[in-house]
């Protein structure tokens, strides 16, 4: 398996929200900041909804009043909805699949997969292995085989397996019909030392 490393984000980035939520827990309200950073209540609060983008000698003066590490306002949020349908497709090297990643490409702790197998679909002809802990494989419908060298486990829908990242391991879908699968990587792949999928 390929990892899928961070890679910069189109959206854009949101201060406002946290700089509202800094401000609010100190129990400060917008006039209270205009007073002591001599802005107007108006352009703090067209700046916390994200409506103008702030001068770089603004934002410091807001962060110095607000005690707040100016960096904290580009930190990646704790918790982030992947909306499905706009989940970036990724190409992990199997056959006759189409894959998505539902977790943000910043997370390093979980790698999340969804992956919809068309009949006949594979993860190749020889076994891999990954650099992680453990791989989890879930399937939402249809039937997978999973495939080691000491022989192959069939799974069907609702069905869950556990695999060591490091043991060789491969997957074929010989059904007839498609199948959707979640996988589940920890940590994600290239969070490790060994960024690559390993075939043997």
């Amino acid at each position: 398996m390929r990892p899928v490393p961070p890679s910069p984000s189109s959206a854009p980035i949101r201060i406002g929200p946290r700089l509202r939520e800094t401000r609010m827990a100190q129990g400060m309200t917008i006039s209270n900041l205009a007073d002591a950073t001599g802005l107007t209540k108006g352009f703090i609060s067209r700046v916390e909804r994200d409506e103008t983008s702030p001068s770089v000698s603004t934002l410091v003066t807001l962060c110095q009043v607000l005690s707040l590490p100016i960096g904290a306002l580009f930190e990646p949020p704790e918790h982030e909805v992947i909306e499905y349908a706009k989940a970036p497709l990724i190409n992990l090297g199997g056959r006759g699949v189409v894959e998505r990643m539902v977790t943000p490409r910043s997370e390093s702790r979980v790698q999340i997969i969804r992956s919809r197998l068309d009949a006949g679909a594979s993860g190749g002809d020889d076994y891999y292995t990954i650099s992680c802990d453990v791989e989890a494989v879930h399937v939402l419908q249809g039937q997978i085989t999973m495939r080691f060298p000491v022989g192959d486990v069939e799974l069907n829908r609702g069905d869950t397996m556990t695999v060591p990242g490091r043991e060789p391991h491969s997957w074929v879908n010989r059904s007839r019909l498609p199948a959707e699968v979640i996988w589940t990587i920890v940590p994600a792949a290239w969070s490790g030392s060994s960024h690559s999928r390993s075939h043997r």
